[in-house]
């Protein structure tokens, strides 16, 4: 797998410019929620029509967007699990008294190199953001130190590389009919069945999809 020791673990969030540094303490000041900005916190769905074929069929949950651009996962491609002493190992962290492992998840075309952990607000440290509605992002290492050592949040979805739009790009998507985009659900995000998600997520869009 793509997973480099040297791996970056800085996320810019667009304007917020959020620092995830990956070796922040486990534990820390609680971070204070707040309410994501345009369709942060929002999914983003593939419509059957879409043409790109990185995107066929997924859900993507979006971490940040503004007028500067969005940032978001793919939440419904997982390829590989594995231990999480090995990821801390390969993120150069120490891994001793961890255990367990997490499915890793192809968050994006871009950056392939980069680990984000999505999670529930049950956890947080001074590397956590809250999103919206539950859902928070954390420095990798610190979670997953946690979670290796029982003390991490109730659910957990670890991505490599990301989905990226610039000022004004994903509005054209959406308004060209490439995307659906509706009110992400925790409970849809981190369940593990990946390969009904599309079709769970596109169930949702006649009662709660938007447009731009």
């Amino acid at each position: 797998m793509a997973l480099e020791r040297n791996v970056r673990v800085r996320c810019a969030l667009g304007a917020v410019a959020l620092a995830l540094a990956a070796s922040g303490p486990a534990h820390g000041k609680p971070a204070e929620p707040r309410k994501a900005a345009g369709l942060g916190g929002y999914f983003l769905i593939a419509a059957p029509e879409m043409g790109d074929p990185r995107f066929s069929r997924t859900v993507v949950y979006l971490m940040h967007h503004d007028a500067s651009g969005a940032l978001g996962l793919i939440v419904n491609r997982p390829f590989e699990e594995v231990p999480i002493a090995l990821l801390l190992d390969r993120l150069g962290q120490p891994h001793e008294g961890v255990s367990g492992s997490l499915q890793v998840h192809y968050g994006g075309p871009v950056d392939s190199g980069r680990v984000f952990v999505l999670h529930t607000t049950d956890y947080r440290s001074d590397g956590t953001h809250v999103i919206a509605d539950g859902i928070a992002v954390s420095a990798p290492s610190g979670v997953l130190r946690a979670i290796g050592a029982g003390a991490g949040p109730r659910r957990a979805l670890l991505a490599l590389g990301y989905s990226g739009w610039a000022a004004g790009q994903l509005e054209g998507e959406i308004r060209a009919g490439g995307w659906i985009a509706v009110p992400a659900e925790a409970a849809l995000l981190f369940d593990e069945h990946d390969e009904t998600k599309w079709q769970r997520a596109m169930a949702r869009r006649k009662h709660e999809g938007i447009d731009l």
